[in-house]
């Protein structure tokens, strides 16, 4: 029988109808494993927002039967320098799309619409009714097209907007990323949404945000080394642009970081992935990976094998 770990009791319920094939063990990868299923563990589904210093994937490495480590996340390069040898990589593509792109969207109309200054001239008493900036007939350029990038795109075509989508490679009428530079240029509206590899660390220079034009808004919902943090709070505290990130370099963020005080600039905790929804969709997920497993097939969502 196939064993796999599973972060928590919630997940157990959701696939407990598997339990004559499966056998489900509860495991948050901080306290110690029972040893008959340390000895069998074959699958491990990593808990949501595992954020802990990278030795503690180090536990990987005493399950002697280690084939797949599924992850909630799509993003994955925190563990990939930490698996075992043989291991296959799985990532949560979907899981988090809708959540993500809901927040960026969001983030765009409380930038847009002026939402921060609203809710501090209502602390205040205040009447505030400035003339702000529409979303529709903007131009929004979205950095990614993957399975978020795509959630995003399709809930921005009915606020009216034109928009230009960037991947690392052209196919349609989707740009390849060697063109940004000269489309930054033109966007009033700039969402990131890649996955952070050696390519995109720094995607968001110094050189690039100077190609933006004055007022661009920069939503960052990719990762928080995918921008430099630096060039832009210069930037920032020019008010030539505005930003909003759900991500952050370093993440968390200090309590003193000069990120909390810049001006222009809304800051949310990582909070894409962070909805009631999400336990759900991790659940379906692994459900569709291990019937995968079971038939035979190849596990879906492969990123990589070590």
């Amino acid at each position: 029988m196939l064993t796999v770990t599973v972060p928590n009791a919630d997940l157990l319920r959701r696939l407990d109808d598997l339990s004559d094939r499966v056998r489900l063990v509860v495991w948050d990868m901080e306290s110690p494993l029972d040893p008959e299923a340390a000895a069998e563990a074959e699958v491990v589904v990593v808990p949501h927002y595992f954020i802990r210093p990278p030795e503690a994937w180090d536990v990987l490495a005493a399950l002697p039967r280690l084939s797949m480590v599924q992850l909630p996340s799509a993003g994955f390069e925190h563990a990939l320098p930490r698996l075992p040898a043989g291991v296959t990589l799985c990532n949560g593509r979907g899981v988090h799309s809708t959540g993500t792109a809901e927040l960026a969207v969001g983030l765009v109309l409380a930038m847009q619409r002026g939402l921060l200054d609203s809710a501090r001239a209502m602390a205040e008493g205040r009447w505030h009714q400035p003339l702000l900036p529409s979303l529709a007939d903007r131009r929004v350029l979205v950095v990614g097209a993957g399975s978020v990038a795509d959630a995003v795109v399709a809930r921005l075509r009915p606020f009216e907007v034109e928009i230009v989508q960037v991947a690392r490679t052209a196919r349609g009428e989707v740009h390849g990323v060697d063109e940004l530079g000269d489309l930054v240029g033109d966007a009033d509206v700039v969402i990131l949404t890649v996955p952070l590899d050696r390519t995109t660390y720094h995607l968001v220079d110094a050189a690039l945000l100077a190609r933006m034009k004055d007022g661009t808004l920069l939503v960052n919902v990719a990762r928080g080394k995918v921008v430099d943090t630096d060039a832009l709070l210069a930037e920032l505290t020019t008010g030539r642009l505005r930003a909003a990130l759900d991500v952050t370099e370093p993440e968390p963020l200090p309590p003193d970081h000069p990120l909390w005080r810049a001006p222009n600039l809304l800051v949310t905790a990582h909070l894409g992935g962070n909805s009631t929804a999400t336990d759900a969709r991790i659940a379906a997920l692994v459900r569709r990976q291990l019937e995968a497993i079971l038939e035979g097939a190849d596990p879906i969502n492969v990123v990589a094998h070590t």
